[in-house]
């Protein structure tokens, strides 16, 4: 399928070649439109580029593009619930720039854009690299998917996969009516990826863009 060729192809890519890194930002001053209280942006080197992690600085500022709009046909744009799994987490913005500054940038996480490529060119969250939701269809009888679980750290001997040393992974979609995420999510835990080891930040894009924050085209 060449949408999951070219996203596995973008995966190697980025994983590979692509460092990232959080350094302490100098403009505190210069931002009244904080992310919290003593969090005012990150800085980032996201694919050999220096992006700035931070709210639009215009308090007037409104939603105009297709995350304004409220209301979307269910199904299949159906709000998503919470929790969607026991052993995984959802989480929020504060939770994800945390994950960033830690796991991601220490290689022991990533942050998962869940969506198909044609959204995830649009943009996405700085930091992010995509794995469609789709090119988990199927489980362990895709042989892409078992190329990803062997590139998150998962070891695959006598058709048995070992788990024990795999990248936490925090994954995201378009928003609180988005399935995209919650479906990949559930493909991993079906091939026996520890549930403990993945977040879900429900907002997706919807929530991120609806706080002003950073958003890049890869």
């Amino acid at each position: 399928m060449k949408i999951e060729a070219i996203s596995l192809f973008k995966f190697f890519v980025l994983v590979i070649s692509s460092s990232l890194f959080l350094l302490p930002t100098t403009s505190y001053a210069e931002n009244k439109v904080g992310i919290t209280k003593d969090l005012k942006s990150l800085e980032i080197t996201y694919a050999g580029k220096t992006v700035v992690i931070e709210r639009i600085q215009n308090t007037k500022n409104k939603l105009t593009n297709g995350f304004a709009k409220t209301s979307r046909v269910c199904p299949p744009f159906c709000v998503q619930p919470i929790s969607i799994h026991p052993g995984v987490k959802t989480i929020g913005e504060v939770e994800l720039l945390a994950f960033v500054d830690k796991q991601v940038k220490d290689g022991s996480g990533l942050l998962l854009d869940a969506r198909l490529p044609d959204w995830f060119e649009k943009g996405t969250i700085p930091g992010s690299i995509n794995i469609p939701f789709s090119i988990l269809d199927g489980g362990l009888t895709n042989d892409h998917a078992k190329k990803i679980l062997r590139l998150l750290g998962a070891i695959e001997k006598d058709n048995k996969w070992d788990f024990k040393n795999v990248r936490e992974l925090m994954l995201f979609c378009n928003g609180l009516w988005c399935g995209q995420s919650p479906e990949a999510i559930r493909n991993l835990i079906s091939m026996g990826y520890p549930a403990n080891k993945l977040f879900w930040y429900r907002g997706g894009m919807q929530s991120w863009q609806l706080l002003g924050l950073t958003v890049v085209k890869p």
